[in-house]
């Protein structure tokens, strides 16, 4: 049975981890995370293509806009996207707090 889609994974902002090492294999990539040691088979070369794509965009869905994955595609890209996230082979990033600025009459 699939897990749950977390809909709202689409509109998140992720990275990878900075203790994460991809190696490309000749069936996708090995995600090595040197902190926890968790190795992870990537195996298929456009989820590596999508993961390594990720710091350029703003959410996922960008991303996965920009790497010419069909919609169609996106349910089986969200549950391992948040399978990783779940070991901690990517971070969610979270926007920069919004600074309000007041001006004080004189």
């Amino acid at each position: 049975m699939l897990a749950p889609i977390d809909s709202g994974l689409l509109d998140r902002q992720l990275t990878l981890h900075p203790q994460v090492a991809l190696r490309t294999e000749p069936f996708g990539a090995l995600a090595y995370h040197y902190g926890n040691r968790k190795l992870v088979f990537l195996k298929h070369p456009d989820i590596v293509r999508v993961v390594r794509s990720l710091d350029g965009h703003h959410t996922l869905a960008d991303t996965l806009r920009a790497c010419d994955i069909d919609e169609s595609r996106w349910p089986s890209f969200q549950r391992a996207l948040a399978s990783l996230t779940e070991s901690e082979m990517l971070n969610e990033q979270t926007p920069p707090a919004t600074v309000m600025r007041l001006t004080v009459p004189q």
